[in-house]
């Protein structure tokens, strides 16, 4: 409390209380023009007992005094110490009857800032819309990173996926999965020609190899170091592909068993990203959000594009129905329509006999219908084929070859 001061008379008063003030907002002009001078009108001040300006000093610290009131309510606090002292108090309670604000961000805050910044001032080298959507995944779990503790890095997260048409677990830790981020990233990184995690020299190998030969690697559990170089890579990936110029898109990515162009490499990278961020979540029950439509639109498509050679390659290990109507490469053949719903959805039609077939409406012998999200869970081996799909019709054999190829797109 602010010492009482003597008057010109040299009897001691009560401390001036100030009134709840309005925020600059309310009365600055921030444009730096001159505002026009307006009389002011003072109000009328009623005389008031002791008893009444007691009895208004709650609804004058809560703002809800008329300005006569509030004039009378604060001329009597500089001549009642009593009051005064309770109109300190009452003030002070009513700051802490806002309610909390929520300290988690609008997700899509930081497009809007971005798009409003790019707007006033366009990126000299901007990103391409192929990157997007590693762009966007890699940020989206940095922000989740930056917000465990410590100890959070090494709470147990289990991975599932298929191999062999049946479920595989494995346990890691939350610091466990960024390793396993890093290292497969680490083959886009020596596509692009930056440096591999794993170290010059190191011979081709898998993902899940890459990843065993990381974790085995280590000296002692990883924890929390491990966020740095992760993200110093992903940004240098996004960087290097944003300067190469449209011909790096088309750059093959090998991955041992298969290859892939840079821009579906650094779009598959984005939806691990989003799958492993997932179970990170989960094991630290955190909230996580599936990708925005747009882009999970296009790791669907992608995924349907990868299924007639995942077919083809099923038929060949006789884990899948044998091609009843090969055509030529290029032309329509028999397919199986999905119709994927929600956020990202949309229409595809799979080749089901031959991989260099065009999916046609018109051949189509059967018809699966699912969630976008509830796809991807069965792509990335998280629900079983027998579990996903919720609406089914026509031929039985091509939909539970097609539900059976989708899983088996799943790995470490």
């Amino acid at each position: 409390m602010t010492p009482a001061d003597d008057g010109a008379d040299g009897v001691a008063r009560a401390p001036r209380v100030p009134g709840p003030r309005r925020s600059a907002d309310d009365h600055a002009d921030l444009t730096g023009r001159p505002e026009p001078e307006e009389p002011v009108e003072e109000p009328d001040v009623p005389v008031l007992s002791h008893g009444v300006l007691k009895s208004l000093l709650g609804a004058w610290a809560l703002s809800a005094c008329s300005a006569g009131e509030t004039a009378a309510v604060e001329a009597h606090l500089t001549e009642c110490g009593p009051c005064a002292d309770e109109a300190l108090r009452l003030r002070d309670a009513v700051a802490l009857l806002h309610r909390d604000r929520d300290l988690d961000l609008d997700p899509l805050l930081r497009s809007r800032v971005l798009e409003n910044c790019l707007g006033r001032r366009p990126a000299r080298i901007p990103v391409p819309g192929w990157v997007t959507p590693y762009d966007a995944e890699t940020a989206r779990l940095d922000a989740l990173l930056r917000d465990i503790g410590e100890s959070e890095w090494h709470a147990p997260v289990r991975l599932k996926w298929y191999e062999e048409d049946r479920p595989v677990r494995r346990k890691a830790t939350v610091a466990g999965v960024i390793g396993h981020l890093f290292t497969v990233d680490g083959l886009v990184a020596g596509a692009l020609g930056l440096d591999d995690p794993l170290g010059a020299g190191t011979p081709e190998l898998s993902p899940s190899e890459r990843t065993e030969a990381f974790w085995s690697g280590l000296e002692r559990p990883p924890g929390r170091a491990l966020r740095e170089p992760w993200r110093d890579q992903s940004h240098a990936l996004i960087r290097t592909a944003s300067f190469a110029g449209r011909g790096v898109a088309d750059l093959t990515v090998t991955y041992k068993d298969f290859a892939l162009p840079l821009r579906d490499s650094l779009l598959e990278r984005a939806f691990e990203c989003w799958l492993h961020a997932d179970d990170i979540a989960h094991a630290v029950a955190y909230p996580y959000d599936p990708p925005c439509g747009a882009h999970l639109h296009e790791m669907i498509d992608l995924a349907t594009r990868l299924l007639p050679a995942a077919l083809a390659g099923r038929r060949r290990s006789g884990l899948a129905a044998p091609a009843r109507q090969l055509v030529a490469a290029g032309a329509p053949g028999r397919s199986l329509h999905l119709e994927v719903e929600g956020a990202g959805g949309g229409h595809w039609y799979i080749a089901l006999d031959s991989p260099a077939a065009v999916g046609d409406p018109d051949q189509a012998v059967a018809q699966v219908a699912m969630e976008g999200v509830e796809f991807c869970q069965l792509v990335a081996g998280r629900v079983s084929p027998e579990e996903a799909a919720a609406g089914q019709d026509g031929d039985r054999e091509a939909i539970r070859d097609v539900l059976a190829a989708a899983a088996s797109l799943s790995r470490l």
